[in-house]
């Protein structure tokens, strides 16, 4: 085997390890990226189920907390109020509308239920008589199905309205065919997921892919305007991701983390 042979060998045997190291570098830049991609879409999932918790709880006890035993509890065990909204529209002489809205409780719920789920009502498009609904109790329904019949006051014609939300109906207003209804009374009932519901409560406080380390909590009130408000802000102690890390000099990101200790905001930085 002459030189030249060799050579062209070497260059070959080479150029694949080459060719196989970029490969393998590549691969697993890509690989990584994937990795910190779902670690923290993970991460975020776990901080919205915490803020909407902390506003449940606001709500009910008219503070956030800090206790992580405390709030993980109340998702699991606390109870807090239905409210069925209501509007009254009627049309005024001058082309402007009056807008009357009438809140009122009608039971009681799982905080659970009412962190995870979000309620949506379908009502009245407009005042005429209604023709009957095109959905049962029961049924899970997308956005732009048909949802009920109505003829419109001072029309012949019978228009079908569609849901411009999809959800689980759990209630359908008790009107018959024939029956007046009035714009904006309440017809339809239903609810969907807004919050990923496989979320585990019981280990709340743990950030993913952290290795046990738990996310920063920080509840106060400060004055508005003569007026002491609640603030909370939760952040991700220990970002996984390289750009959100405090030793990254250019900073490029923020570690994930929603709310202010100096404002009124439950914003999350990444939406």
């Amino acid at each position: 085997m002459n030189l030249t042979k060799i050579l062209s060998i070497v260059l070959f045997v080479v150029s694949i390890g080459l060719a196989y190291y970029l490969y393998d570098s590549i691969h697993s830049t890509i690989e990584f990226r994937e990795s910190i991609a779902s670690t923290e879409k993970d991460i975020t999932d776990k901080l919205a189920v915490i803020r909407e918790a902390e506003k449940a709880f606001l709500e009910q006890h008219g503070r956030y907390t800090a206790n992580w035993d405390s709030l993980i509890n109340f998702i699991e065990n606390g109870r807090v109020p239905i409210t069925l909204r209501t509007e009254k529209i009627t049309a005024l002489s001058y082309g402007e509308e009056k807008v009357e809205v009438q809140i009122d409780t009608i039971g009681f719920m799982p905080a659970r239920d009412r962190i995870f789920r979000k309620n949506y009502n379908t009502n009245a498009a407009s005042d005429g008589t209604f023709m009957g609904f095109l959905a049962k109790e029961g049924d899970f329904v997308v956005k732009g199905s048909p949802a009920y019949r109505l003829r419109a006051k001072d029309r012949e014609k019978t228009d079908v309205y569609n849901f411009i939300e999809q959800g689980t109906i759990v209630a359908l207003a008790k009107v018959n065919p024939g029956d007046k209804v009035t714009r904006g009374q309440n017809l339809i009932s239903m609810w969907d997921y807004h919050l990923n519901p496989d979320v585990d409560v019981k280990n709340l406080a743990d950030v993913p892919g952290s290795d046990g380390k738990k996310f920063d909590i920080f509840v106060g009130k400060i004055d508005r305007n003569g007026t002491m408000v609640s603030v909370i802000q939760v952040t991700d102690p220990a970002p996984i991701n390289p750009e959100r890390k405090a030793s990254n000099e250019a900073r490029n990101r923020q570690p994930l983390g929603f709310g202010s200790k100096v404002d009124v905001n439950t914003t999350g930085n990444w939406e």
